[in-house]
């Protein structure tokens, strides 16, 4: 099978991240095409490969596929044999709807809590000059999410480090949110804390940073 990942910047684009952590749980080979962000030809040559102008795209012999949840479910289905939702009906339910919810919510997260995988040392916190309600919004989305990583491991029917024991795609598309919380030093439990640690010590997570880190002093 033919797999080629177009990607925004490693160390910046979480979406892609998490495109390139999918692929890793299948073993497959594929190529990849960094396409730098924030440039002034970054939409013209993102809408060469797909009209949605964003990353990370995945080109099969299926066709172009736009959005990380649908490439995570396009590799699912592609490689059943991966295990890479849970096994168990119920864990698998819980764990699709878990990436659901972070797929399409935690908005104050996301906007005022930046993901960049380049800081070697973490950020004081949410910047002190974001308003009160939104610095309210970030709190919410801080307990909900950790709410929510619980609801996964109550789920969960095998034993291991991650969300549901073994590695699956609810960690895939949790890994951006262990970098946030780790990078701005957000207080957690032992048992979180421990979980953003085995994030950080996953091979394909720390290859992928590693390869965004040796761009930067190229």
């Amino acid at each position: 099978m033919s797999l080629h990942l177009i990607i925004g910047d490693k160390l910046l684009s979480s979406w892609s991240l998490r495109g390139a952590l999918a692929l890793d749980l299948t073993g497959a080979s594929y190529t990849e095409e960094l396409i730098k962000l924030n440039q002034p030809d970054t939409r013209e040559r993102l809408l060469k490969h797909s009209p949605t102008g964003k990353v990370p795209l995945l080109k099969t012999e299926h066709g172009t596929i736009a959005d990380s949840l649908a490439i995570a479910e396009y590799l699912a289905e592609q490689f059943p044999d991966k295990g890479l939702w849970p096994k168990d009906t119920a864990a698998r339910a819980q764990a699709r709807s878990a990436c659901a919810q972070m797929h399409s919510g935690f908005f104050g997260m996301r906007g005022n809590m930046p993901f960049d995988l380049s800081h070697d040392a973490p950020l004081a916190s949410v910047p002190a000059d974001v308003p009160a309600d939104v610095q309210a919004d970030v709190q919410a989305d801080i307990e909900r999410m950790l709410a929510l990583w619980a609801e996964c491991r109550a789920a969960a029917t095998e034993t291991g480090p991650y969300l549901f024991g073994r590695v699956t795609l609810a960690d895939v598309f949790f890994a951006p949110i262990a970098v946030r919380l780790r990078t701005y030093q957000v207080k957690l439990s032992a048992v979180d804390a421990a979980y953003v640690e085995t994030i950080y010590q996953w091979p394909a997570f720390k290859a992928w940073q590693k390869a965004g880190l040796e761009e930067i002093e190229r």
